[in-house]
């Protein structure tokens, strides 16, 4: 497992700040090793919820054609007949994917293939749960064409 290159700076001012805090605290409580050791740990949690935010572990994925991986760590919270207007312009099966702060927050391709289609929608950042948020958030569309001709779309959605 590696820490993803966009994640470098800011754990380097997670640390700093954390370190900061911290020793201020100690500054002004010299006396107090109770509190010491509490904002210690608390500093420690904070630094290790930044660091597996941006942790990128090392997968195999086995390689067969039939098959269409997932695009992204989550759980599925829905599976539906959905119609698409942007690309498909026709009724189709949608897989939504919620990914929580805790899962790792890369996404990956889902089939290998030839990019038929992308597209960068500027947007709000509503929250994720919010019913508006797939529509007016700030989110991406990709379409890829298997070479068996299927074509499988992912939209990553800002939440």
């Amino acid at each position: 497992m590696t820490i993803h290159k966009e994640g470098t700076g800011t754990l380097i001012v997670t640390t700093l700040t954390l370190a900061i805090i911290y020793s201020i605290i100690r500054y002004f409580t010299p006396e107090q090793p109770t509190i010491h050791i509490a904002v210690f740990v608390v500093c420690f949690i904070l630094f290790l919820v930044v660091l597996q935010f941006f942790r990128k572990p090392t997968r195999k994925t086995p390689i067969n054609p039939k098959h269409i991986i997932a695009p992204a760590d989550g759980r599925v919270v829905v599976i539906e007949e959905v119609i698409e207007t942007e690309y498909f312009k026709g009724p189709r099966k949608q897989i939504s994917i919620f990914m929580s702060p805790l899962n790792v927050h890369i996404n990956f391709n889902p089939l290998s293939g030839i990019i038929s289609y992308f597209k960068y929608h500027p947007g709000k950042y509503l929250v994720a749960w919010h019913p508006k948020s797939s529509t007016e958030n700030e989110r991406t569309t990709v379409v890829t064409k298997h070479a068996n001709g299927t074509e499988v779309l992912f939209r990553q959605i800002a939440g």
